[in-house]
């Protein structure tokens, strides 16, 4: 099984799946179908104590050309959530690949196709899928637990606004009780060694934060420092593993004194209400306008913006 991270818009990520013997793919949450932004140099390897699973970066585009240019069949689109920044790209494929099927969990979902429920499982030759739901971030979240028959690479989880590297998605439609299920029942119970490619670039950001719940975890500075590099280098964090991120990931730490001590709590559900509470108000970046607009704005030819709400 091959993964391709695909750089799109501000800080998303979206995913290429590819079973490497029938060269047939499928696409994770495509919200750009066309010109794409790649944060790596061509050609550079996104690995971390995973050499045997085989992880590529694309530049500048479009995803039915890289489609073509490896001789792949795009058979199908797994969307984690109907935000735009998610799912805007599935009506252009599917206009453009009749036949196309789109999978989610969401009515929202834009050109949905197929409506899969919890733990109900697809197969695309030999990749399979088991549809995880998990309810939150919006009501119809679906991650997807993705591995290979016969082969001995690492599961992967296609993690949406669920769970990011050292982070979790904000309670949009949901509530602590169902992120704490997410995390600790659903994903949290997978096989440690899955790998976990998430829907944003947030790595930094929750270093950050995970460094002020815990500044004694030697884990979290190492991990800020090597995302740190990571991002001066202009490559992604992508992927992560589940025995990683419950050793920086505070969000996965419920139990530790630490996190504990932060939070002033010791029930698991509240003390992930008040790491998220706390996450919310954290360094919140202001939202920047592109330069030319700044100019506009400063000469009085554009009112300010409205505030947009944070992924």
């Amino acid at each position: 099984m091959k993964v391709k991270v695909i750089s799109i818009l501000e800080d998303n990520y979206m995913y290429l799946v590819i079973d490497e013997q029938s060269r047939k793919a499928v696409a994770v949450d495509p919200a750009v179908p066309h010109r794409v932004r790649e944060r790596c140099m061509p050609g550079a390897a996104v690995r971390r104590d995973c050499s045997s699973y085989r992880t590529s970066v694309i530049l500048n585009c479009k995803l039915l050309e890289i489609v073509k240019r490896e001789g792949l069949s795009l058979t199908a689109i797994l969307t984690t959530h109907h935000h735009w920044d998610h799912a805007r790209g599935n009506a252009a494929l599917v206009k453009e690949l009749p036949g196309l099927r789109v999978y989610g969990g969401d009515d929202r979902i834009e050109a949905l196709t197929d409506k899969v429920t919890d733990r109900q499982e697809l197969k695309f030759h030999s990749l399979n899928v088991r549809c995880l739901f998990t309810p939150c971030h919006t009501s119809g979240h679906m991650c997807y637990f993705v591995w290979e028959d016969g082969c001995d690479d690492p599961p992967a989880v296609f993690s949406g606004d669920t769970l990011f590297l050292a982070g979790c998605g904000r309670f949009l439609e949901g509530t602590a009780e169902q992120m704490h299920r997410n995390l600790t029942e659903v994903l949290g119970s997978l096989p440690q060694e899955t790998k976990v490619f998430c829907g944003h670039e947030y790595s930094i950001k929750n270093l950050k934060f995970a460094l002020k719940v815990e500044p004694d975890n030697e884990k979290v500075k190492e991990m800020l420092s090597w995302a740190r590099a990571r991002d001066d280098d202009d490559k992604p964090t992508v992927p992560s593993t589940l025995v990683d991120e419950f050793q920086y990931n505070p969000f996965l730490r419920l139990s530790e004194e630490g996190v504990q001590k932060f939070t002033g709590k010791t029930d698991p559900v509240e003390v992930l209400r008040v790491l998220r509470k706390e996450r919310d108000s954290f360094r919140k970046p202001k939202e920047r306008l592109p330069p030319q607009a700044m100019l506009a704005l400063q000469w009085g030819l554009l009112s300010a913006p409205p505030r947009l709400p944070k992924v």
